[in-house]
């Protein structure tokens, strides 16, 4: 296997390290991939609790706005609705 007198030059030390080092990149990828791909899972199905609740924060901004005086009984009316029918979802779901 080894023709150059049973020992290895600079080259194939410097080779051998560089694989090495690539190999340990390559495990740390998969590794960092791996618990990304579960914490998304994970992030998913707390998701509509996140989004519920995101919804009734963006219904008090308004009661808030309403209840100060910036915007009147006809825009608060619609824009609550338009919330409402937001929070359902994006169409076809």
């Amino acid at each position: 296997m080894y023709w150059n007198g049973h020992g290895m030059g600079a080259w194939g030390w410097f080779a051998m390290s560089f694989t090495q080092l690539i190999i340990w990149a390559l495990i740390l990828a998969a590794a960092v991939l791996m618990i990304r791909t579960f914490r998304h899972e994970t992030d998913s199905r707390v998701a509509p609790d996140r989004g519920a609740a995101l919804s009734e924060r963006a219904e008090s901004l308004l009661a808030e706005r309403f209840a100060m005086g910036e915007i009147d009984d006809e825009e608060y009316q619609r824009r609550l609705a338009a919330l409402r029918s937001n929070a359902r979802g994006p169409k076809g779901r």
